[in-house]
């Protein structure tokens, strides 16, 4: 089996031909040198988080698809969930399990611990609590957008006074609890950024 690199810079190479673009075509468009283009197409070289997002754009292809490349289509999608309230997190992390079989849920009960996975994972949804000790919602959500950019941030909250706040830091979606099937579908089906695997 091909290294990942190589699987990524191959699958760059089709679609960039499918779109009958040159790589020096594709390279004005990126705004960057040929050479750059060639290192991903021959695996020896992998674009940022940013220069990733912006191929897509060039190529006409939502982010994931080159993204499989390198972390794997057949990966279950990795889902966090932050909440402080043992009984809460408990029920949530149960129906989002039930609902979502073909994902990993993980919980967690500080901005500490969601973090510490996140570095270590690629997070594909977070349902993060506004209220939590030491450190608000909201500013978990940037932090974890500034480990991946395409981490999908749905807030779960009893509180309708942050609702400026979460739509400022660009989420997904915003649930009021008590979480409910209807209203976890209705923000499942509208994510900034698709996930395999999601689906109803």
């Amino acid at each position: 089996m091909l290294p990942k690199t190589e699987q990524f810079g191959n699958r760059l190479r089709k679609l960039r031909m499918q779109k009958n673009c040159s790589q020096r075509q594709l390279a004005e468009m990126m705004m960057v040198s040929n050479t750059t283009v060639a290192n991903w197409e021959s695996g020896r070289r992998l674009p940022d988080i940013a220069m990733l997002t912006r191929l897509a754009d060039c190529l006409g292809v939502e982010p994931y698809v080159l993204m499989d490349e390198l972390h794997g289509p057949s990966d279950p999608p990795k889902i966090i969930a932050v909440e402080d309230v043992p009984v809460i997190l408990k029920n949530l992390i149960r129906t989002l399990d039930e609902e979502l079989p073909n994902a990993e849920v993980y919980g967690f009960r500080t901005a500490a611990e969601a973090l510490a996975f996140a570095r270590a994972n690629r997070v594909a949804i977070a349902f993060l609590d506004i209220e939590l000790p030491g450190e608000s919602g909201v500013e978990l959500a940037e932090r974890l957008s500034m480990i991946e950019a395409h981490t999908n941030i749905i807030f779960l909250t009893c509180h309708t006074e942050y609702m400026r706040d979460a739509l400022n830091s660009h989420c997904s979606g915003y649930i009021l609890k008590p979480l409910t099937r209807e209203s976890l579908w209705h923000e499942l089906e509208h994510l900034r950024f698709p996930v395999r695997g999601i689906e109803q």
